[in-house]
C-alpha cells in the first residue's frame, strides 16, 4: 500500500510537470542550467495540481510593494536589493547589490518546507533574469526540478502606443492569476540581522 501511494503521488508530479513547457527565452541572462521554463499560467497549472509545488518570488522588496505579489507564492527571498545610496549613472537608477544572505535564507525556506532535491521549485522576479540566476544558484546546489517563470511577474513592456515602455505584457499580474499588494507576514521576506 505503501508503496502504491508513493507511485502515485510521483506520477502525478510527472503529468503535472508534462504540461509544462515555455521555450527557452532567447536572452541569454534570462536562461538557466537546467533548461526548464514555465510560463506564469503553467506555473498556476502546476500548483493548483501538486501540493508540494513550491513559488519562490526573489524580487527586491520594494518592487513587491509597489507592483505586487503573486497570492500563491509560498517563499520570499530577494536576490538583489536596491542600494539607496548606491547611484548606477548607466541605467540613471539606484544600484541593485546581491543579497549576500540569499542562498542561505532560501535553503532555510526550502528546508522549513520539506522541499527535497526533486521538489517542484518555480523561481519567479519582474521579468526572468533574476529568476534565472537564482535557478542556476539552487542547481549547483543539487536540486533538479528548478523552474524559472518566463516573462516573471511583470512582464515585457508594451513596444507602441501612449504607454509604451510600461510592463504590461503577459507576465504573472497582466495574466488574470491571482495576486495582491498585501503580502502573507510568514512568506515576507526579513533582512538577516
Amino acid at each position: 500500500m505503501k508503496g502504491t501511494v508513493l507511485a502515485a503521488g510521483v506520477l502525478s508530479c510527472i503529468i503535472a510537470l508534462t504540461t509544462v513547457a515555455a521555450e527557452k527565452p532567447e536572452k541569454a541572462s534570462a536562461q538557466t542550467t537546467l533548461d526548464l521554463y514555465a510560463t506564469p499560467s503553467e506555473t498556476w497549472d502546476v500548483l493548483q495540481k501538486d501540493s508540494s509545488a513550491i513559488l519562490v518570488d526573489v524580487r527586491d522588496p520594494v518592487e513587491v510593494m509597489f507592483t505586487g505579489f503573486a497570492t500563491p507564492t509560498r517563499i520570499h527571498v530577494p536576490l538583489m536589493i536596491a542600494n539607496s545610496k548606491g547611484w548606477n549613472d548607466k541605467k540613471s537608477s539606484w544600484a541593485m547589490e546581491k543579497n549576500p544572505a540569499f542562498n542561505a535564507q532560501l535553503t532555510d525556506k526550502l528546508n522549513q518546507l520539506g522541499a527535497n532535491k526533486d521538489t517542484p521549485i518555480f523561481m519567479m522576479c519582474r521579468s526572468g533574469s533574476r529568476s534565472a540566476s537564482a535557478v542556476n544558484l539552487l542547481a549547483a546546489q543539487g536540486y533538479s526540478n528548478v523552474w524559472s517563470v518566463v516573462n516573471g511577474f511583470e512582464g515585457g513592456v508594451l513596444k507602441e502606443g501612449d504607454s509604451k515602455g510600461v510592463r504590461a505584457v503577459n507576465g504573472w499580474r497582466n495574466s488574470g492569476l491571482p495576486w495582491s499588494y498585501k503580502v502573507d507576514p510568514p512568506v515576507a521576506w526579513h533582512p538577516a540581522e
